[in-house]
This record gives C-alpha cells, sequence and structure tokens, in this order.
C-alpha cells in the first residue's frame, strides 16, 4: 500500500496540469481574442511611451 500513497499525488497534480494546459489551449483565439490583443497593444504601447519620455528633475526647472 506504500506505493499506492506514494503514486497517488503526483498522479493527481498530473491530471490538474493536465487539465489546466487543455483550459489554456482551448481559451486562445475565440471570440474575445480581438480585444486582448487590443489591451496587450495599449499596455505595450504605454510602456513603451513611459520608457521614452524623459524625466524632469527639479534641477531642470531649475528650482
Amino acid at each position: 500500500m506504500d506505493y499506492v500513497s506514494a503514486l497517488v499525488p503526483p498522479i493527481v497534480m498530473a491530471v490538474f496540469f493536465t487539465g489546466l494546459i487543455v483550459t489554456i489551449v482551448k481559451s486562445q483565439g475565440g471570440a474575445n481574442k480581438s480585444k486582448e490583443d487590443a489591451v496587450v497593444d495599449a499596455v505595450l504601447a504605454r510602456a513603451e511611451h513611459t520608457r521614452q519620455t524623459p524625466r524632469r528633475t527639479p534641477r531642470d526647472t531649475g528650482a
């Protein structure tokens, strides 16, 4: 019986992991794909803009 109790946790984790992967693959694309892509594009554009904008320090303003 020790071998059964040793094998159950990895088998249970493998089943849940397989279910997670199947869920992720099934949720790719579909009706919400364009909306998700638009959100990602907006976040990337904002990050790019933030990275390119020079930071002003008090020394720059003459204060």
